[in-house]
């Protein structure tokens, strides 16, 4: 199942997640975690292709290739790298890509890995094109090149590495580039989830967290989860804290509906900012078209923040389109605010 990957990757929008975990928050998300692949809720294409590799390798005796897991944040990427270790009966390591800022960082890491050892890379288009080059060859040939000495005098000493499997993470495979694409045996990639599969993270997790949920709860919570599990398993644990403090402890409709009125998590799973967006796009700019600057200021956030928050749950409802011009807001995001779309202008914003 892949609820509650942590990664330190946007969310998808949803304010709950922006907020920041803190330890508590963190234990949580980890006790939430499936252990094993016959526990992981959703991806079945996914799930039933890398349950093939892991079972193909250990048949064999030999570790299995390196594996590429791509999809939006929050979907189980963490969760499967620790899922493949675990069905290796391996240690897993992790770093990110972020974190290592030189060859010789990840040159450090490779050379401490034991036999076997599954090395989980975060983030792995963002690492720097020195270590980036090294990893093509630790992971094809299973050594690494130690540089002695400088200048004319320098020579290249390679050193052995043991079999091991690299499990690599990205929200944004398009960024990878090709030789290092090409160096994983398997690429899977996830997909966001529908509400059934939502509704099954949900009960399990309900159940680990020994609160009692209704149905009827649970598919109001997936209803407004966009897809995705973490988000999904963040509200489950707002909506608890809603029962536990105003209600009567149980998990039922009206006490998620109250709950997530509360936290400012609309019907669709629109948040505080996504609204902001919207409105801002509507009432400020007639719909638009409008440029990305001018609206995050409108909204008093960074270009970045709205384009990589906000923005992609929008385009995913429909609610907003990008045009040559700028973004503009559809029939349907008009609606969504109760407002009725003005006769288009050709007025530009921005």
């Amino acid at each position: 199942m892949a609820e509650d990957e942590l990664v330190p990757e946007d969310d998808g929008g949803q304010s709950l997640v922006r907020s920041g975990a803190d330890d508590v928050e963190r234990a949580a998300e980890a006790a939430l975690r499936p252990r094993h692949l016959d526990e992981f809720v959703g991806q079945p294409v996914v799930r039933e292709q890398l349950s093939l590799v892991l079972q193909s390798a250990l048949s064999r005796g030999r570790t299995p290739d390196h594996v590429l897991l791509s999809g939006p944040p929050g979907l189980g990427k963490t969760t499967l790298a620790m899922i493949i270790a675990a069905e290796l009966g391996a240690s897993l390591r992790v770093s990110s890509g972020p974190a290592i800022q030189h060859a010789g960082d990840l040159a450090a890491i490779l050379s401490s890995l034991e036999e076997g050892e599954v090395l989980f890379l975060d983030e792995i288009h963002r690492l720097a094109r020195p270590a980036e080059e090294l990893l093509y060859v630790a992971m094809e040939d299973f050594r690494v090149d130690v540089v002695v000495g400088k200048g004319a005098g320098a020579s290249a000493i390679p050193l052995a590495l043991p079999p091991f499997t690299v499990v690599g993470a990205t929200t944004r495979a398009g960024l990878l580039p090709a030789p290092l694409r090409d160096r994983f045996g398997f690429t899977g990639h996830l997909d966001f989830y529908a509400d059934g599969e939502l509704q099954r993270v949900l009960m399990r997790s309900a159940g680990l967290l020994g609160v009692p949920l209704d149905v009827e709860a649970a598919a109001e919570i997936a209803s407004r989860s966009r897809g995705t599990p973490r988000i999904a398993n963040r509200l489950l644990r707002r909506v608890r804290d809603w029962a536990e403090v105003r209600g009567d402890g149980r998990l039922s409709l009206a006490a998620a509906r109250a709950a997530l009125e509360v936290y400012e998590v609309d019907h669709r799973g629109l948040d505080r900012l996504d609204r902001s967006v919207l409105t801002a796009l509507c009432s400020r700019f007639g719909g638009g078209p409008v440029g990305l600057t001018t609206l995050a200021v409108a909204v008093g956030e960074e270009p970045e923040t709205v384009e990589t928050v906000a923005e992609p749950f929008l385009f995913r409802e429909g609610l907003i389109a990008r045009t040559p011009r700028g973004r503009v807001a559809t029939a349907d995001g008009w609606a969504h605010l109760g407002l009725t779309a003005p006769v288009p202008t050709g007025t530009l914003f921005g």
